[in-house]
């Protein structure tokens, strides 16, 4: 081989050297960058999953669902923490609702009227039985106190909690489709919270009962002292000298007898009527026939009807039952006629009737009196409520007649009520329960004897 050829042959050994080393590099490059890339892409996959799993676990926490457990956090600001951190808020939140909900029916289901009002004194939040008090179809909410009731004490108060943090009571009296009186007790929310709160309690029974108490003891006091102080000045002219007098003396004397006998009644229908409103006595419940009980009514009523010429005509069905007590009954029939005698014109007439309807026993006192006002036929069986005050004393009447009918009447679970009108006369109702069949086959069969 000549020198030129060796040259040139090792010239391309040594290219080709050469160029596979580069080739082997170039390969190895390549390996190494699809390793590291394999290797990068890898944990990006793993770190995607793990905050797909932390996103997912922000969401079921917001929406109240238990964390998966299998979701591991970071360091520092830990995702998963935070994650529990939202649910358990949101526990609290629905326990904080329920509780919400359950106050809220319970303050709605109150008797009292409740609301509360903004630091201004506006109104922003109420319950039902409020709305039932105002009687209104207009919303209380966004009102001021002033335009929902016209007070402007209620109305100072308020403000005065608010600004102030300091309570008050007051009374209200609210006129209008349903009038009624409350009482309002007014405070403020809290240092904690701006604005107040008002109670408002319906006490318009409880003051009706203290005026019926007070009238009572009004009338009770003026009724015992027109008979004491009369007794008491005849027996005082007589002790001064006028027991010797012939004339004078008997009279006195029969004054007496008469405010006695009228003082005593008094007593008596007094305990009467408390015994009753008390339930210390104890009605039977048995039937009673109707026609016997009007029969012994009116042996006492007679005797005062026949100076008057007073007729008294019954029309009472013979086998008429009615379920009640056989006294009570014949107590009211007593009252009720002897209050129709009184009230006749003179030679007058009263009728009693009684007839059956729809389980029912209605008996009718008609007389042919002066009758009574409209406006007085509401109140006649208050107790010492007086038409003609001056001619039921006259008459030697208590005023507790009609009340006692009344009170009886309710207790045997029936109604009486009166229709009348002036120059017409009066028609006294009076229904009773009628008796049951069978409880009279029962009753009418014979005790065994022991």
């Amino acid at each position: 081989m000549t020198r030129a050829q060796q040259w040139t042959w090792g010239t391309f050994v040594g290219i080709s050297a050469v160029a596979l080393a580069l080739t082997q590099s170039v390969a190895i490059a390549l390996a190494l960058g699809l390793i590291a890339g394999a290797c990068a892409g890898l944990s990006a996959v793993r770190a995607t999953e793990q905050w797909k799993r932390r996103a997912e676990a922000y969401a079921a926490a917001a929406r109240g669902i238990s964390v998966d457990p299998g979701v591991e956090g970071g360091s520092g600001d830990d995702p998963v923490r935070l994650a529990h951190e939202v649910q358990d808020a949101a526990i609290t939140s629905r326990e904080n609702t329920r509780k919400l909900a359950v106050l809220r029916a319970v303050i709605d289901g109150m008797a009292e009227g409740v609301w509360i009002t903004s630091e201004d004194g506006t109104v922003i939040e109420h319950n039902n039985a409020l709305k039932e008090f105002l009687y209104t179809g207009q919303e209380i909410v966004g009102h001021r106190p002033r335009a929902l009731f016209e007070s402007a004490e209620l109305h100072e108060a308020v403000q005065t909690a608010c600004r102030d943090h300091t309570s008050s009571r007051l009374e209200l009296n609210v006129e209008g489709v349903r009038p009624c009186v409350l009482s309002v007790h007014v405070s403020p929310l809290g240092r904690e919270l701006a604005g107040s709160s008002a109670v408002f309690f319906d006490v318009t029974e409880l003051r009706r009962l203290e005026k019926v108490r007070k009238d009572f003891v009004a009338n009770v006091s003026h009724e015992l002292r027109t008979p004491i102080t009369a007794i008491r000045g005849y027996a005082e002219t007589l002790q001064s000298g006028a027991i010797n007098d012939p004339v004078a003396a008997p009279k006195m004397v029969d004054i007496i007898h008469r405010q006695s006998e009228r003082l005593s009644e008094l007593v008596e229908d007094l305990l009467e009527l408390s015994r009753l409103e008390s339930r210390q006595i104890q009605l039977a419940e048995k039937p009673v026939d109707l026609l016997e009980a009007t029969q012994r009514a009116l042996e006492a009523v007679r005797p005062k009807a026949k100076p008057r010429g007073t007729t008294i005509e019954v029309q009472v069905p013979p086998s008429l039952f009615v379920l009640g007590d056989q006294r009570a009954i014949e107590q009211v029939v007593l009252n009720l006629v002897d209050n129709a005698v009184k009230y006749s014109r003179p030679n007058g007439r009263v009728e009693l009737s009684a007839s059956a309807r729809d389980g029912h026993v209605e008996m009718r006192i008609k007389d042919n009196g002066p009758g009574i006002e409209a406006r007085h036929v509401s109140r006649i069986f208050e107790r010492f409520y007086r038409v003609d005050k001056g001619r039921s004393r006259e008459m030697g009447g208590t005023g507790l007649g009609l009340s006692i009918v009344k009170h009886l009447i309710t207790t045997m679970k029936g109604d009486v009520r009166c229709e009348s009108a002036p120059g017409q006369g009066s028609t006294f109702f009076v229904e009773f329960l009628a008796a049951d069949p069978a409880r009279l086959t029962v009753a009418a069969e014979p005790a065994e004897v022991a």
